[in-house]
């Protein structure tokens, strides 16, 4: 914090509590004052008077205590800009000694299981359920809390890996993330015309029905430009994180407009890196959950 804004913070704050000190003996001495009495408002119907009475002293002195409360609060925390408090306590040094003492006490435990290869680890059910409750806290917003992903978000569930299902794969993975990029190749294919017949060649290479003077004509251009990350065949390419188009499985989805829409705009995901979220010995363990859930745990 600038000294600036420091200084406006503690003006502000002395302002307040003053103004609050300052209130509460200005309507005191305006109610009755020292007598305690009330006084009339020179109201009167029916001899019913309107009174001006004194605030409760209970309520006066739990007041008065607020005000207290809030000066010995900001002498021993902080709170007066930059003014750390006497105690010179803050929400950092607590959340430090915190991981410190969680570190001591888990560190160890997670040490160990780092230590263990993965597909060992999938036999083990004590780090399984660590691995499935990190990646519960950290992972099942993404990918769901069965794993099973969504629109945009892989399946972990099944045998079908971008990048690859090797356990240490899979570790690179959540440690370092991944970027895919998708091109638009509209402009390339041809336009609209050449999009269609690339489109109806896709959908052919998973079995399904496309007309097939359309898929022939869309063949070319498909060897010519897709063939380069998808492969000539369109079983992908793990290096490039290039999914296998053979199959039915869609992270975009698989309709016609899904297909389209990729091909036009292109696709641009993206899975952020844990390393520094985790650290590798979680990471580790989240691995092997995962691994797990297309591997089996008796793998």
């Amino acid at each position: 914090m600038t000294s600036g804004w420091s200084i406006y913070v503690i003006v502000l704050v002395v302002a307040n509590i003053v103004g609050a000190a300052w209130l509460l003996f200005w309507v005191r001495s305006t109610s009755g004052g020292a007598s305690g009495k009330p006084q009339s408002l020179g109201h009167d119907f029916d001899g019913i008077q309107e009174l001006n009475s004194p605030l409760p002293l209970w309520w006066v002195y739990l007041f008065l205590g607020t005000i207290a409360f809030a000066v010995g609060y900001l002498i021993f925390y902080p709170g007066l800009g930059s003014f750390a408090g006497v105690l010179g306590w803050s929400s950092v040094k607590e959340h430090d000694q915190d991981v410190a003492e969680a570190q001591a006490h888990y560190g160890p435990i997670f040490a160990a299981y780092a230590a263990k290869p993965i597909s060992e680890l999938t036999k083990d059910d004590a780090a399984l359920h660590i691995g499935q409750r990190l990646f519960a806290n950290n992972c099942a917003p993404c990918h769901g809390s069965d794993a099973r992903g969504g629109l945009g978000f892989p399946d972990l569930t099944d045998n079908d890996w971008k990048w690859g299902g090797e356990p240490e794969t899979v570790e690179k993975t959540i440690l370092d993330g991944r970027k895919a990029m998708m091109p638009a190749f509209a402009p390339a294919l041809g336009g609209p015309q050449g999009v269609e017949s690339v489109i109806a060649y896709v959908m052919t290479l998973s079995g399904r029905k496309a007309d097939a003077q359309l898929a022939e004509a869309g063949k070319p251009k498909f060897m010519q430009i897709c063939a380069a990350c998808h492969g000539p065949e369109g079983k992908g390419n793990p290096v490039v994180g290039a999914p296998n188009l053979t199959d039915n499985i869609w992270l975009y989805g698989g309709s016609h407009d899904a297909i389209a829409e990729g091909l036009a705009k292109g696709r641009f995901g993206q899975m952020p890196a844990h390393r520094d979220v985790l650290g590798a010995e979680k990471v580790h363990l989240v691995a092997s959950y995962v691994y797990s859930l297309s591997h089996g745990s008796s793998n």
